[in-house]
């Protein structure tokens, strides 16, 4: 005799469901936890305070949402990068916007999430991803008659050279190196050049994964 199915328990499965959607609902918005108190640079929702330097910034600069309020459809497809970029590379950095949600809870629309192609230092990912730090104080929008001369970006060739010979000081040494470990080898030592290829420390995928070890930003 054929063994019948196993129905799922769905009165478990809607329960399951209906805790998850009122966790979504009891969860606080980004206007709440990002909201900042001006004077004391102190964030209500969490009690943390941004570091005093930060102080010109959060007065002067604007976040990733309150730009992208002002602008029609909210900005799709504008380029925006952050002063910090400008400030420590040369290399083209910015983000092209594909989408955007804004916080329809915040008072000026000026919380939210958005997505993006970014581009840093000059390469450019294959796929929009999620922009990190939207609520960051230190957001540029790029004006559209300079979207040209700020994406166009030359790369230096790369030297073919990989390894030069050792200075003789050196050389001399590693030879007596050898000598006393009793190694016949009679190849000249080269002094490797090749770079190993390190992403900055600013890198967003390296800001992201530390975010993720430590918690909710600041």
């Amino acid at each position: 005799m054929a063994r019948k199915k196993m129905r799922p328990r769905l009165i478990a499965e809607l329960a399951r469901r209906v805790r998850a959607l009122r966790e979504q609902r009891e969860r606080p918005r980004d206007s709440q936890r990002y909201s900042l108190d001006y004077e004391t640079l102190t964030r209500p929702h969490s009690g943390r305070r941004l570091p005093a330097r930060a102080s010109a910034d959060v007065h002067r600069e604007s976040r990733l949402l309150q730009l992208l309020g002002r602008l029609p459809f909210f900005g799709l497809g504008r380029l925006v990068t952050r002063k910090s970029w400008l400030w420590q590379h040369d290399e083209p950095c910015y983000w092209r916007l594909t989408r955007v949600r804004p916080d329809y809870t915040a008072q000026n629309l000026d919380h939210g999430k958005a997505w993006g192609i970014l581009t840093f230092k000059g390469k450019t990912e294959s796929e929009a991803r999620e922009i990190a730090q939207v609520m960051y104080h230190d957001w540029r929008l790029v004006p559209k008659h300079e979207e040209e001369a700020f994406t166009s970006f030359t790369p230096v060739s790369e030297d073919t050279l990989h390894s030069v010979p050792y200075p003789p000081l050196l050389r001399a040494m590693i030879l007596a190196e050898r000598q006393k470990n009793g190694v016949t080898s009679t190849e000249e030592p080269m002094l490797n050049l090749e770079r190993t290829r390190i992403d900055p420390w600013d890198y967003p995928a390296k800001q992201e994964a530390k975010r993720k070890a430590k918690g909710t930003p600041v």
